[in-house]
Formats: structure tokens, sequence, C-alpha cells
């Protein structure tokens, strides 16, 4: 295998499994190739197996069947603490009774550096973070997101190759958890190392990802850049669990492998991308993003149109929300900046609402009623 092969296939699982009970899987089946430096997110719904995947690379968990190599070599022999792999928990792990600096000291330690050493690495530690003045306090002295930032300087001061972070931000706070991802960005772009990220939050995913695995059940359901997440999901659960969108029971008339002609429960007749689409005459879903369904104007009328019964709106700064009922019962959302041309529509008048052939995805199952997500 060449160092070319070796660096795009850095970390691999190749067909793991996890069981607890050695009757149900907790992890099925699991393969994914990350390459050397990429920042990959699992992201799922929990207990859909994303952290047990961790704590298999990690070595706290052994894996039931497969393989997990890092640089080419199976790892299921190797001890976690020579795999050479940080690791950055939700709830910090900051021993209490040491000092912020004697906390960075003890992987330096652990692992039996000179003294002089272990100084130079915690001072630089510090810095890396922006923490320069606080070596000498307790992790009770420090904020949440001080104490955030502390765990990762630890997880990278030995330098591993391979960094792990299972939920690192959610006990933050909106503003804090923001600027964290910056934070978490900037030291993966400026040092380097291998990123795989455990996170339940879709909007952390698509904003520090270079590619996304999304699980549901122990199994992936689609692995890819945040885009091709976003603008094209393999399937129903993918298209409902990155971002919002609008879901729209149908059954498929006619499919050219691009474009699906799809009848709705009025009588309407739609066309959309053949996404994941069931063949002729079976149902299937109809999903258009909230952004790119819009309210027919005279100025604004793509080749889909449909009648919905205005419900209510909802002010979220920035844009608003739109919310209408066809006649089915199934609810729809369109989202609109906020400025001047944001319309005012009477409860209980009917709308006409539209979108463009290409923005709308044919998939592959039903979904149930109510598929809009609140914010």
């Amino acid at each position: 295998m060449s160092t070319h092969d070796i660096d795009d296939q850095y970390v691999r699982f190749i067909n793991v499994k996890k069981s607890y009970d050695q009757q149900s899987l907790v992890v099925k089946d699991f393969s994914l190739d990350i390459r050397k430096g990429e920042f990959v997110t699992l992201l799922g719904p929990s207990g859909s197996g994303k952290t047990t995947c961790l704590m298999m690379l990690a070595g706290f968990e052994d894996v039931t069947s497969g393989t997990i190599q890092i640089n080419g070599k199976s790892v299921q022999d190797v001890a976690p603490y020579h795999r050479n792999i940080g690791m950055v928990f939700q709830h910090y792990a900051l021993f209490p009774h040491m000092t912020i600096a004697e906390n960075l000291a003890y992987p330096l330690k652990v692992r039996k550096l000179p003294a002089s050493e272990v100084k130079q690495k915690v001072k630089d530690a510090l810095a890396l973070v922006e923490l320069d003045a606080f070596g000498g306090r307790y992790p009770g002295q420090l904020s949440g997101g001080q104490k955030q930032r502390v765990a990762l300087a630890r997880s990278l001061i030995f330098e591993p190759s391979i960094v792990l972070m299972d939920e690192p931000l959610g006990a933050l706070d909106k503003n804090l958890r923001e600027h964290m991802q910056y934070e978490i960005k900037r030291l993966h772009e400026q040092l380097g190392f291998t990123a795989i990220y455990v996170t339940h939050d879709q909007t952390e995913a698509l904003t520090m990802s270079d590619r996304i695995a999304v699980f549901n059940d122990g199994v992936v359901q689609q692995c890819a850049s945040p885009s091709a997440l976003y603008e094209t999901p393999a399937n129903s659960f993918v298209a409902d669990f990155i971002g919002e969108n609008n879901h729209i029971n149908g059954k498929v008339e006619s499919n050219n492998g691009e474009i699906a002609e799809i009848s709705l429960s009025r009588g309407d007749r739609v066309r959309a991308l053949d996404i994941n689409c069931p063949p002729v005459g079976e149902p299937c879903v109809l999903a258009v993003r909230p952004e790119n369904l819009f309210i027919a104007t005279a100025g604004r009328e793509y080749d889909n149109v449909i009648s919905a019964e205005f419900i209510t709106r909802l002010y979220v700064g920035d844009s608003i929300r739109y919310f209408f009922k066809m006649s089915d019962g199934a609810e729809l959302m369109v989202k609109v900046l906020n400025d001047q041309d944001a319309p005012i529509i009477e409860p209980g008048a009917p709308t006409r609402l539209t979108w463009a052939t290409e923005r709308g995805l044919a998939l592959d199952k039903p979904a149930g009623k109510n598929p809009v997500k609140a914010a």
C-alpha cells in the first residue's frame, strides 16, 4: 500500500459490529475510511451507535467482530494508552484537586517526559487555548467554556495523531458553543490532527466537518460532505435529520431516472429529482427545504404549484417562518428573510406555494404527519 493510500485510509473501520449482550447489535457492519488530517463527524440520535464507535477506536470498548486500523495496522490488541489518541468529553474530566497546569502536565508525566519539557509544553498549551494566566487556578474557578478549552488543550498536549471528541460542547450555552466550534476548527487547521467528533447537533456537524457520517439504529445511512448531505440526502431519514425539511406523501406516476412525477393526495401532480425514489406506482415522499418553498406571487412562480391554508407565522429575528396546512392535514413551512418583502397573510387564507423541480427530492418512503421540526 502506498503512502498516499495509507493517508486516505488513515483510520479504517472494516465491517465492525458491536454487541453488549451477544444477541442484539448496537453497531451493525460499520465501515468507514478517514483521511489523515480530516475532520469527520459521527452524527445521529441518542442510542444510534456513534459513541460506541468512538469508544472502540479509543480502545475503551472491545470490537465484537470486524477490524479497526490506524495507519495500516490493526489496533485490536493495542492498549488505549499506546494508540496515540487524545480524548475530549462533554463533562471535561478534569482532576478537581489539580491546578490547570497540573491537569495539562498529567498525560506528559504519565509518558515520563523530562520536567523541563513538561513545563514548556504546558506553557505552550495554555497559550494555544489563550489561557496563559490560568495555570495556577483550579477547575472549580473556571467557567464552562474555560474548562472545555483546558480539556481540549490536555487532549492535544502530547501531540496525538488522532483526537476523539464525544459531545464536547453539549454542556455549554449557545454563544459559548458557537465560540468553541470556532476554537476547535482553528486548532484543527493549525495543528492538522485527525479529528473524529460525535454529536447529535446537526448544525454543529454542518458547521465543523469535512464529512459527516449519519447514524441511525447502528447503521450509517450516508457519509458525505455537509453540502452533499444537505442538498442530496440518500434517503428520507437523512433528509429529515439534516436541517429542516417539508415532507409530502405522494405516489410515483412516472420516472425517467432523473425526474420523477408524483401525484399528491388531492390530485396535484408535481415533479422532483429522483434521489432514492421507489418504482412507479409505489408511495414516496417529496422533500422540499423551507428556504426552497415560496409563496407564489406574480413575480415568483415555479413549475410546481400547490394550494395550502395559512395557519400562523413565527418570528425568528433574521427570518420569518410561515406555517401552512394541506388538505390532507400535512403541515408545510416556508422560511422567508425578515425584510420589507415579507408578506402579511390572514390566518385561514388559501395560499399558493411553489418550488422549482430541481429543489424537490423524490425519496424512499412516506413520512408521517407534521414532519416539520420546530426551531
